[in-house]
């Protein structure tokens, strides 16, 4: 990606929305930006395999995991089915885990850390509506850019 979120931030700055620091980034892909599309959920990730079953078509999984230090809420498998089938990457309020597979893999991800424990599964949480964390509010449909100085959010196309 030749988008630098610093250059971004330079020629848009009226137009992004900078997260706060808080994301360690363990995808293969460092850099990546797309559409959003969200999920808001606690130790739960069964509405992540939904998601991440779905055509990505170069979008941004952001995931309000609720800060929860005690369950990884992605792990290599649905890493893979992310680059299965064509999403961006994923950002997680939350933890991963399996991070030395996904650190192999053609997709972003992002993370507060990394937990072993896998989570529950109760098929409960909802998809597609605005979630905050980071002082940032992300929008389905708005736009997402992450690399190495951070992750913005802006509610149009800064490309």
């Amino acid at each position: 990606m030749d988008l630098l979120t610093t250059d971004l931030c330079d020629a848009h700055e009226d137009k992004v929305r900078v997260v706060e620091p808080m994301f360690n980034s363990f995808g293969g892909r460092a850099a990546f930006f797309g559409r959003i599309a969200t999920l808001k959920l606690f130790e739960d990730n069964s509405l992540v395999r939904n998601a991440l079953e779905s055509p990505g078509n170069g979008r941004v999984l952001v995931i309000d995991g609720g800060g929860s230090l005690r369950r990884a809420l992605v792990g290599d498998q649905l890493a893979a089915l992310g680059v299965k089938n064509g999403w961006a990457g994923i950002v997680v309020y939350g933890c991963i885990r399996d991070s030395r597979a996904i650190g192999e893999m053609d997709i972003g991800v992002f993370a507060i850390d990394t937990h072993p424990m896998k989570t529950v599964k109760k098929n409960v949480g909802d998809s597609e509506i605005p979630v905050s964390f980071g002082g940032v509010t992300f929008t389905p449909g708005e736009w997402l850019y992450a690399d190495e100085d951070g992750v913005i959010v802006s509610a149009t196309a800064l490309h």
